[in-house]
């Protein structure tokens, strides 16, 4: 799909991704952090989520319960080491409308 990740991006989140069972067994990491991109990247609000992602409220939880626990900055941090200082700026679009200024 569009916006689910390859297995070569795969390959390099899972390892620092958090894995502690809870008690039940875990939802699929893969499926629920392709549910959490797609809502990012599409804008769609979490309600649109396409089944094939599981519950919405699995997958907004288990964004919530990771920017708490700081894994999207590491995440964020440990991707971006690897590269060059000039490719580590993701998004700086501003987008400002106001009345007056048509």
């Amino acid at each position: 799909m569009r916006y689910e990740l390859t297995d070569y991006e795969w390959t390099a989140i899972k390892p620092m991704l958090p894995n502690k069972p809870r008690g039940v067994p875990r939802v699929n990491d893969r499926r629920v952090l392709n549910g959490i991109l797609w809502v990012l990247r599409s804008g769609a609000p979490w309600r649109d989520l396409p089944e094939s992602y599981g519950p919405p409220t699995t997958c907004y939880n288990r964004f919530v319960r990771w920017r708490q626990a700081g894994v999207w900055d590491r995440l964020m941090n440990a991707l971006a080491s690897g590269h060059d200082a000039a490719v580590q700026m993701i998004d700086t679009s501003v987008v400002r409308v106001h009345r007056m200024s048509l």
